[in-house]
Formats: C-alpha cells, structure tokens, sequence
C-alpha cells in the first residue's frame, strides 16, 4: 500500500508539471510598457504582482511623470528608456530589442488599437507579443462599420445607418437625407445625424448635423481627418440617437476560447467631446433609480448580445461592447474597443471570483490572456458586489466648453481611504508642469460602495478633501472639474 501511495503522489505531480512550466514561462517575459502617466502605472502594478519584469519609456515632456520615476526607484535608471515620440513604432521596437522585451503592452490610445502595429510585433524577425486581441480581430472590429455589419448578420440591435464604408459624398448624403426623413416621420424633435470615421475610436472624428444643407461641409472635414489619423476615409452615417444612456459591457476572452463578462458600466457623464468624466459599475441600478423598462432584463440583453458577438470572431483578450440605451429601454450597439478602457477598474472593483481574495485586477487578467494562459475559471465563479463609481479628475475649464488648462501643479493632495484607489502620474512631493502636448488628465479616483448611495456619497467626501494648487503662466490660479464632477456624482444612473 505504502508503495502504491508514492506512485500516485508522483503521478499527482507530473499531472501539476504544465501548470508549473506555464508559470515559469510566464515569469521569464518582459514588458515593454508603451504609454505614459497612471496607465503605464497600473501596468507597472500589475507585472509586479504577477511576477514579470517590465521597461516603461518617456519623452522629454514627460520626465518628471509619476511613471518615470516608480520605474526607476523599483528597478534603477535602466528601467526607463528616453524616446522622442510615443506614436513611433520604430522606437518603441528599438527598445524592446535593446532590453529584450518579450511583450509590448500599449495601454490605451497610442497603438492600443493599431492593428498594423499589433501585425508587426507578431511578424518582426524577432517577434513579441502584443497584449491585447489578435491584429485580425482589431482590424475587424475597429472599423464601426463591419463591426454593424457582422452585429447585423447575428442579430443584434445597431443603430440605424450605413453598414458599409462611404466614400462618395453623392451617397453619403442621400442616406442623410433618408435618415432626416425617417425621423421625421417617427415624431423625432430636432432630428440629427452623426457623421463618423468609421475607423476611430474613444470619440474621435465625431460630428453631428442638424440641417441637410451643412451635411457636405461636415462630410468633408470627418473624411479628411479619417484619412489623416487612421489612413482609412470610409465614413460611418447613422441616426443620432437622444435621451439615451452610454453603457459599456466588459468582457474577458481567452486564446482557449473562453469567454467571461465582468458587468456592465453606465458612462453616460461626458464631455463636450465624449470624453467620459464620472463613470459607474453596474450600468443600472433598478434598487436607487425607477426606470420606465425593465432594466436587469436589459442589462442581461447586452450582455447575452456582446459575447454572442465575441464568440463570432473569436476574440481573445480583454474588450468593450459600448451600447446606448434610450428612455424606453431600447439597446443599440455603438462599437467596441479592442483594448483595456480607462474606466477598466471599476468593473474590477465590483467583481469577485470564488476561491480569490479581493477584487479582481483586469490588466493583470489581460497580461495572462495575451501570454497563452487559461482564465482558470469560467463565468459560475464571478459575482458582483456593490457599486463603483470612478472620478477623472483633469485641469480643465468646465465653462469654456472643457478647454484644457496649462500650468504648473504646486500641491495635490488627497485622502487616503480603504474603500478608495487613486491613480495619478502627478507628483506630489514637487511642482509638476503640466505637459501641453498631451491631455491634462491629473488623477483617476476609484470608489467603492456596498450600494449606490454609499459609493455616491463616498465620491462626494473624496472630492471635498481633494487639494489641488497651481498657476499658469501669467500667475492665475488653477483650474479643474473637481466642482463639476462634484455636482455629477448625483445624476449617476438617472435619465436626465
């Protein structure tokens, strides 16, 4: 019998052997971080809690950045590499090779979503892996149009439109004309249009028309900058949608196969340019907000219909399914977003997976995907517990239509709570000046709650006790949004 029990204890170990070896793999990779500021932070965090060495890089503009310097203090000078531009993909390569990077993670912005940049870290002669999908399925899925196109063919709701790139300006605007009328007749109050690149992306190359006899000045201008940006004209007509919620699905996808959705979150608080500025997990809330639909049947419909679509192209890292909502509980898909999101964290914050201690770390979860790993559990061990609320906090000018604010940072202050996470590249034992070649984005504040009015109420106290001081140029004081977001907070969730 004694016999026959180590037999199986080394059969039970041989069994464990490409477990251990795929964590010993995993553990040789190295990440080259490429992008700035609290992205590039929390990157940092999630390489070391996972066990992988990591390089960031910096230009000029940014060498005093928060990044810069938690890279050095943890790992030395050779930690940091100086480049000129982040938007050249030259550099970014010479650097991997230099350090003998095994991986690039993008972030967000920059190449996050550049499929030709993801298609050549795969085809170098001395290949690295792209953390994020497959360069196939961010081609596919960035361009807005077959993205509708494919949704179409499974199903599922788009917003009414093009499905099919527009290059003439003849077509584009008898579909325009078509759309004008159709709302017309439906009883539509100021009916619009949205003119968009069908290849970009976080609410870039956006335009909205009110009148027919403007649409080809507005066509023009869009089909230019798709050019210029993406290298891609095609342009993307569709209705603009009004009285809506701007709610986001987050899933997880693995290269085996596996698909599983962390909740969805309502971004409905944006700027004058749609970028998101109070964001919360999960997308409604029934129990704080009596809606005119059934709402958890909503949520569980964009859901269903996201990793419908996910399942399709078989994606494989982390994603975004944006939807919009309107008054009547109506969903539509808007487009995805092949890469990690800003506002990734509070779904993390709210999620729970059985057998782990805390919350989950969503970039972490996406590092492992990209490198081949399993997701060691499926969609039965995630809950969902609480609401998560997050704050962006940025130097700007609420009053002059969101205009970015320069100067520099003397003090930034803020609280320490446990129910709080704050992100942020700008020092705080040292002035900071401001970089204007990039947006004036100071902090990311995470809040949680065990219910809405808990984390509403938490966001509120963090905002009074935030301390932000600085001038400009010519000694006027500093501004930022910390009062407007202070006035959102309330409007969370709530059609308005």
């Amino acid at each position: 019998m004694a016999k026959c029990r180590q037999v199986s204890k080394y059969t039970l170990a041989l069994k464990k052997l490409p477990l251990l070896f795929e964590r010993f793999v995993v553990k040789r990779d190295k990440i080259i971080i490429a992008n700035r500021g609290e992205i590039a932070i929390r990157i940092m965090r999630a390489c070391r809690q996972l066990g992988l060495d990591y390089v960031v890089v910096y230009t000029e503009e940014d060498r005093h950045s928060g990044h810069v310097r938690a890279a050095t203090m943890e790992k030395g000078k050779g930690a940091a590499f100086k480049i000129a531009n982040y938007k050249d993909p030259n550099e970014i390569f010479a650097v991997a090779d230099h350090c003998g990077a095994t991986a690039v993670h993008p972030g967000y912005g920059f190449f996050s979503e550049d499929f030709r940049f993801a298609r050549r870290a795969a085809a170098r002669n001395r290949p690295i892996t792209f953390i994020g999908p497959r360069w196939e399925v961010i081609r596919d899925l960035g361009s807005k149009i077959n993205t509708k196109r494919v949704a179409k063919a499974l199903n599922i709701p788009v917003i009414p439109g093009s499905d099919e790139p527009i290059y003439s300006e003849l077509e584009a605007e008898s579909l325009a004309e078509e759309l004008f009328q159709k709302q017309r007749e439906e009883g539509v109050k100021g009916p619009s249009i949205l003119v968009k690149a069908s290849a970009g992306g976080g609410g870039m190359g956006i335009e909205e028309v009110t009148h027919l006899d403007v649409f080809r000045q507005v066509y023009r201008r869009i089909q230019n900058y798709a050019k210029r940006q993406f290298g891609d004209e095609g342009v993307l007509i569709e209705q603009c949608m009004k009285d809506y919620h701007h709610l986001e699905v987050q899933l997880l996808c693995s290269r085996h196969k596996e698909v599983v959705h962390f909740g969805t979150r309502n971004c409905t608080i944006q700027s004058t340019g749609r970028q998101k500025r109070v964001e919360v997990a999960p997308g409604f809330d029934p129990d704080h907000v009596a809606y005119p639909f059934d709402a958890e049947k909503v949520l569980k419909q964009i859901v269903a219909y996201s990793i419908r679509l996910a399942k399709e192209v078989e994606y494989d890292n982390v994603g975004t399914w944006e939807w919009i909502v309107t008054r009547d509980g109506r969903p539509y898909l808007l487009e995805v977003n092949t890469r990690i999101q800003v506002e990734n964290e509070i779904s993390a914050c709210i999620s729970r997976i059985s057998r782990q201690k805390g919350p989950v770390n969503l970039i972490k979860e996406q590092i492992r995907t990209a490198l081949g790993e399993k997701l060691r559990y499926s969609q039965k061990h995630v809950s969902f517990e609480g609401t998560s609320i997050e704050l962006r906090i940025v130097a700007e000018d609420v009053k002059r239509g969101f205009a970015p604010w320069c100067g520099t940072i003397t003090r930034f202050e803020f609280p320490q709570e446990p129910w709080l996470r704050v992100y942020s590249h700008v020092p705080q034992d040292e002035p900071y000046e401001i970089p204007t070649e990039y947006d004036p984005n100071l902090a990311l504040a995470i809040v949680w709650g065990k219910d809405t009015e808990e984390a509403k109420a938490r966001a509120k106290e963090f905002l009074l006790n935030v301390n932000i001081a600085g001038e400009d140029s010519l000694g006027r004081p500093i501004v930022t949004n910390l009062q407007y977001l202070y006035r959102k907070v309330d409007d969370i969730l709530r059609f308005v």
